[in-house]
């Protein structure tokens, strides 16, 4: 995805008309990356037949939901802008980010790498960019400044290199996740 954050003006996001739902399902969240307005709301509703517990310790918003059962639900307000990674505490494999952004000025890319950022008037603007799959540092490397004008339609291309990151992480505890005991129902296939 693309963002641009205007300079020297403020434009303010979107507001938020429907409160948008990471969901657990089949141990995973759904979708896996969720573009909200600063300030707004997520819903975490839990739709396996078993426990998660959601938390986020790392950048953007610091939460732990807590240990919660199947049709339940909890929300999270994500009060500043920042990209937020998502994990639960019980499944090691279950991972989303949520990016709030201050902006409305933003693009996800479709399959092909495409994107579409609507309605950006003209001016000056922070640029960045942000893959899954890309590390951090070679995203830094993409940030800079740009200057739209009257007409343009094309803010350019990118190469991303993606790498084998594999979001590694720790518990919300800082330790390791336990080995997954088969016969726990935390852990059972759904």
């Amino acid at each position: 995805m693309v963002w641009l954050t205007p300079l020297g003006a403020t434009a303010a996001p979107l507001p938020q008309t429907k409160i948008p739902q990471l969901v657990q399902k089949n141990k995973s969240f759904q979708p896996s990356l969720l573009v909200i307005p600063a300030g707004g709301k997520v819903e975490f509703p839990n739709h396996d037949p078993f426990f998660h517990n959601v938390f986020s310790m790392f950048e953007g918003k610091r939460f732990d939901l807590g240990l919660y059962e199947s049709g339940s639900t909890r929300f999270v307000q994500f009060d500043k802008p920042g990209i937020s990674f998502i994990f639960c505490n019980i499944h090691a494999q279950m991972s989303a980010v949520v990016i709030a952004l201050a902006t409305p000025y933003y693009g996800v890319s479709d399959s092909r790498g495409d994107l579409v950022i609507p309605n950006v008037p003209p001016g000056r603007y922070s640029l960045q960019v942000f893959h899954t799959s890309v590390a951090p540092d070679a995203l830094r490397t993409l940030s800079r400044e740009i200057t739209v004008a009257p007409g343009d339609t094309s803010i350019g291309t990118f190469s991303l290199v993606e790498s084998d990151l594999e979001l590694t992480h720790k518990n919300k505890y800082g330790r390791d996740y336990d080995r997954p005991d088969p016969d726990s129902p935390a852990y059972a296939r759904p």
